[in-house]
């Protein structure tokens, strides 16, 4: 049983309780606390630090590329793909306003799709989607030629193998997400947020005009609202949402002599993503190659795709290099049916926002805003 201190200060009832703290949720008190300071906010994650997806992801700071947003707009829409891109794109504006690029390594050297000798025959059609794009997206971004075909000097100059053209998109870059979120704790807790680590909520329940959680925690926590934020966890609260976990695995090179290329890389419509970490090479996904499989809330790595990855940087990325691979691990997104994060209430003083659909680190900033304008209200 907690001591009566500890009730009238860790487990006193709160104004808002979040549950996660990913980016999602970080970014949700930050808003909060900028509305109104005077809130009382715990965040709560069964973490001993925030995990799933916000602290194992690839570092990228990016929006979409080309491939993957003329399928989002073949799937749902223009309007609706154009709302994702805008959102994602004044997060990682936000991101940089917030930290400031030195504090958290953010580097904006550019974003590559790839493509290979059996997608040749695309590229003309690709050369239209490009025109076609950049023109929707002078108008949702206010940028001129967001994207745009590469020549053969580009592509020799990386020493990729089985590659024959490339597209660029000269907004995007990375950023370390672990010092991103450690940033936004340390901001969070000066404002008197607290958070409370190592707790794994099991239901919610309203009395009265309260929420009220019940956890492993020797006591009961209460809220007058509640914000979830658990992302690719969500059905483990709300078994009806539209969500389901996907695995993404991630492996580390050591250093590369000679590595002279930076920036993000796609292939496969983002299913592979890699970029350069100084003079290492991180690399992630194939996930398409088991989907079934990746469907996990397992933060294990598997043999089979991280074999799958190993190959790719053998016959793709550094042909004919030697490399050894020093660090391994995996993260879990949120997906669903559609791209669009579901926000919405949940029931009277309960909100989720969760399904980042693998783009939380940009998603996040514009997502906390609306959250916090939503509670408030």
């Amino acid at each position: 049983m907690a001591s009566i201190w500890e009730q009238e200060t860790f487990y006193k009832p709160q104004d808002v309780l979040i549950i996660g703290s990913g980016f999602t949720g970080l970014w949700s008190a930050l808003h909060l606390k900028k509305r109104n300071p005077r809130l009382k906010i715990t965040l709560v994650d069964r973490g001993i630090i925030p995990t799933g997806a916000s602290t194992r992801n690839a570092g990228f700071a990016c929006f979409g590329s080309l491939t993957e947003l003329m399928a989002d707009e073949q799937k749902s829409g223009t309007d609706r793909m154009l709302e994702l891109v805008t959102m994602r794109f004044k997060g990682l504006q936000q991101i940089r306003s917030f930290s400031g690029a030195r504090q958290i390594d953010m580097d904006m050297p550019g974003g590559f799709e790839l493509f290979g000798p059996q997608e040749q025959r695309l590229r003309e059609d690709l050369e239209h989607q490009v025109q076609y794009l950049n023109r929707l997206l002078k108008e949702a971004l206010g940028r001129k030629r967001v994207y745009r075909l590469c020549d053969n000097r580009d592509i020799r100059s990386f020493g990729f193998s089985q590659v024959e053209f490339l597209i660029r998109n000269h907004l995007e870059g990375y950023l370390h997400p672990g010092k991103l979120v450690r940033l936004l704790m340390q901001q969070l807790q000066q404002a008197g947020v607290q958070f409370l680590f190592n707790t794994e909520v099991r239901s919610f329940s309203a009395s009265g005009s309260r929420i009220i959680l019940e956890s492993n925690l020797p006591v009961e926590l209460s809220a007058r609202q509640l914000l979830i934020c658990t992302n690719g966890f969500a059905r483990q609260l709300l078994p009806d949402l539209d969500v389901q976990p996907a695995r993404g695995q991630v492996l580390v090179t050591s250093p590369i002599e000679n590595l002279t290329w930076k920036g993000t890389f796609h292939y496969e419509e983002g299913f592979y993503y890699f970029r350069n970490l100084g003079h290492r090479v991180l690399l992630g996904g194939a996930r398409n190659k088991a989907l079934q499989e990746e469907t996990t809330y397992s933060l294990e790595t598997s043999a089979s795709i991280q074999d799958e990855l190993e190959r790719f940087l053998r016959e793709i990325i550094l042909p004919g290099r030697e490399f050894s691979i020093t660090h391994r691990w995996s993260g879990t997104m949120g997906v669903g049916a559609e791209k669009m994060p579901v926000l919405k209430e949940v029931s009277p003083g309960v909100l989720c926002c969760v399904r980042m659909s693998g783009m939380g680190v940009a998603l996040a900033p514009e997502l906390g805003k609306e959250n916090a304008r939503r509670l408030l209200a």
